[in-house]
């Protein structure tokens, strides 16, 4: 029996995810309904945004984009993730320090690399992994310790499952679908918690991502998020959906030239639990944790480009002034990333000039910028505070431990500037190819 492409096992995980989250969390439900109808709006009111996204493979994406965030206790459960994801062909690009922003966790992104993937279904899950060493009270870090070696987040099947995947190199179509339904378990919402209602006392004071890890059976899926291609319009939106957003959009502000990514939320669910009973009598309490959030990306910038755009972040009005809003001047400069393509008056006209600036001005080469496809640190941390209730902590002192994550990881982090500058590099061969002769940047 042949394999099931792990492209399409990932496509099927997606949407399961998606269905149950649904289910879970109806305010989901309404907040896709609110931004499959801006996006319809936007379009037909921007034809050249159409075209565009037509044109690069992005509007056939659109409309089932997701990426989910979760996140996990302890090093095994990180290394048994990478294999699970591995399966569905996503692996783990970038490295991100949340304990510089007051949330102790560092993170990663498993997504699929390869642009036939990333077209077919760019799902992916931005995952982190609790810093125990950031815990002050020795006492309680180290009862986190022992509550988490006491859970297994992936049924016995799930692990039979991967296992069998990567010794057989694949999984026929029978074992994809137990794989999707075992693997979805992991990050179903449980709301009985597996410790008592004074431990978790405990974690809530200690910063309230920490009880939201230790507390439960497994990393539930915390947010789904869908994809816009107007934040401001969807953050408008909310509340006539009797969805409360958050106060501002976290990210760049608004540009004709979006760059990276902008995200917003609605505040997170206060959900009732149960705590194990006490002398026979039941235990309840309330735990704030699972939201729902939307993206917009833009543009992935250069090295050039990024270190631009974080000296901007970090001055005291955060003035982007300085990066242009300009496509042409963004790629003259080298400050984000292209995708060049032979338009179809440049195949007929047998140029010979391998000038790619020549070429564009003439028509016979067409340059979109390359969609990114990662995460911000910041962003993503602002979200997480926004949504966790209490006092936001400023910072931790610690510093970011790559090693220490690659190290839980089984194996490192892929550089997302590295694949970006492939892909730009992978489509100017490609069209230089295309018109007969060397393109030259």
């Amino acid at each position: 029996m042949p394999f099931v492409d792990p492209d399409e096992i990932r496509i099927r995980f997606s949407r399961a995810m998606s269905d149950m989250y649904r289910a879970e969390v109806p305010q989901y439900g309404a907040l896709i309904a609110l931004v499959q109808q801006v996006n319809a709006d936007t379009l037909a009111h921007d034809v050249a945004l159409a075209q565009q996204l037509a044109r690069t493979g992005e509007l056939d994406r659109l409309a089932g984009e997701r990426h989910g965030a979760i996140r996990l206790g302890t090093a095994d459960e990180l290394a048994m993730t990478r294999r699970a994801f591995a399966v569905m062909n996503m692996v783990a690009v970038g490295y991100y320090d949340l304990a510089a922003a007051g949330v102790p966790v560092h993170s990663t992104a498993f997504r699929p690399v390869d642009q036939a993937a990333l077209r077919r279904n760019p799902f992916r899950v931005f995952t982190s992994l609790l810093r125990l060493e950031l815990i002050d009270d020795p006492d309680l870090r180290a009862d986190a310790a022992a509550i988490l070696a006491r859970r297994e987040i992936f049924t016995a099947n799930a692990v039979a499952l991967i296992e069998k995947a990567e010794r057989d190199g694949g999984l026929a179509d029978p074992d994809a679908f137990s794989f999707v339904a075992e693997v979805l378990e992991t990050f179903r919402w449980h709301a009985e918690a597996v410790i008592d209602s004074v431990t978790y006392g405990r974690l809530l004071a200690a910063h309230r991502l920490v009880a939201d890890v230790v507390s439960f059976r497994g990393p539930h899926i915390n947010h789904l998020t869908p994809r816009t291609i107007d934040i401001d319009a969807v953050q408008a939106g909310m509340p006539a959906h009797d969805i409360v957003p958050k106060e501002a959009i976290e990210g760049p502000p608004r540009r004709a030239c979006p760059v990276l990514l902008r995200q917003t939320s609605f505040k997170a669910l206060d959900e009732p639990i149960a705590f194990p009973a006490t002398d026979g009598e039941p235990v309840t309490g309330r735990h704030t944790a699972r939201f729902g959030e939307v993206e917009q990306r833009g543009a992935a910038l250069t090295a050039r480009g990024r270190a631009l755009y974080d000296r901007l972040l970090a001055g005291p009005t955060a003035d982007f002034a300085e990066l242009p809003d300009d496509w042409d001047k963004l790629r003259r400069d080298g400050l984000a990333f292209f995708r060049y393509a032979p338009t179809p008056a440049g195949l007929a006209a047998g140029v010979k000039d391998g000038d790619v600036e020549a070429l564009i001005r003439a028509g016979h080469v067409i340059a979109d910028p390359i969609i990114y496809e990662d995460f911000l640190p910041v962003s993503a941390a602002g979200i997480f505070q926004s949504n966790l209730g209490g006092e936001a902590r400023s910072a931790y002192g610690a510093q970011a431990d790559r090693a220490a994550f690659e190290a839980a990881l089984g194996g490192p982090v892929l550089d997302e500037l590295k694949l970006y500058a492939e892909m730009q590099a992978a489509s100017l061969a490609a069209t230089g190819a295309a018109l007969g002769i060397v393109l030259t940047a």
